[in-house]
């Protein structure tokens, strides 16, 4: 399995700030991983997926040290646009991704701005709507949707530039419980049947670790833990660290003492594993 994202000694200061957004943070994503960010607001995460993207420091003047390549390339003097076929940026409010009068205006814009021929934007958009399961809302407008259909509609986007790496800043923090688990769970599929390398940032773990690969946590600026989704989960635990909200089911377990092996429960299904032997 080759690499996708690798950054190595990243640090970032905004000019407007005294302040370190991120410090020393090395990391190294593989090809089709499903990597979940967690740590409190402020921590870093929303700077770091800028810095992968490229929009730091193009875009965000600041203090810049260290390196970042995304399947080679780097960000940080690899034009936007160019960065942008590579890798796809899903922010937490779809409202800041969505302004055509239709759905299909919408995904169309980034692909004609790229130059593709009609047939081929008539494809990519297709297929886009197909994944997400949206075709219904093809002629609707943006500005009438529910929050999870916008959602479904900014990923549409993103995924119609046919990005190798995914990358989604709190995507379901405007969304209830049940719509928020059928996204993750659309998103895993997504992951599964095109090859994607997926990096999520998610407050609500409970959701989605049963799914993932990896789970960094971040406080302050830097990487406190990375890791196997169960033995970071089960090395919060141990130490008390509070920064993030570990899933109930971890929670219950430890206490209980029924974690074993150096990992812990992620899912309720995991858990009645663990008692029933």
């Amino acid at each position: 399995m080759s690499e996708a994202v690798r950054i190595e000694s990243l640090s970032f200061r905004y000019a407007s700030s005294e302040r370190w957004a991120i410090r020393d943070v090395s990391l190294s994503i593989e090809e089709g991983e499903f990597v979940v960010l967690a740590g409190p607001t402020g921590c870093g995460k929303s700077t770091l997926f800028k810095c992968i993207i490229g929009l730091i420091p193009q875009m965000y003047p600041g203090q810049y040290e260290g390196r970042v390549l995304v399947k080679g390339l780097n960000p940080a003097s690899t034009p936007v646009h160019r960065m942008a076929q590579l890798v796809g940026l899903v922010f937490q409010n779809p409202d800041n991704q969505l302004f055509a009068l239709t759905v299909e205006d919408d995904i169309a814009f980034p692909l004609e701005n790229l130059g593709l021929g009609r047939e081929e934007i008539s494809a990519r958009i297709e297929k886009a709507l197909r994944v997400m399961g949206v075709e219904d809302l093809r002629r609707r407008s943006p500005f009438e949707l529910s929050g999870g259909q916008k959602q479904r509609i900014a990923i549409a986007s993103v995924l119609a530039m046919e990005p190798k790496v995914l990358i989604l800043d709190e995507p379901t923090a405007s969304l209830d419980g049940l719509t928020a688990k059928k996204l993750i769970e659309e998103l895993t599929e997504i992951r599964r049947s095109e090859g994607i390398t997926i990096i999520i940032s998610e407050h609500r773990l409970d959701l989605i670790l049963s799914e993932a690969t990896r789970l960094v946590v971040m406080a302050d600026g830097k990487i406190l833990a990375s890791g196997e989704p169960r033995e970071v989960v089960h090395e919060l635990l141990e130490t008390g660290e509070e920064s993030v909200e570990t899933p109930k089911v971890a929670r219950l377990a430890h206490s209980l003492k029924l974690c074993r092996g150096g990992r812990a429960p992620v899912s309720v299904d995991e858990l009645a594993t663990l008692i029933l032997g």
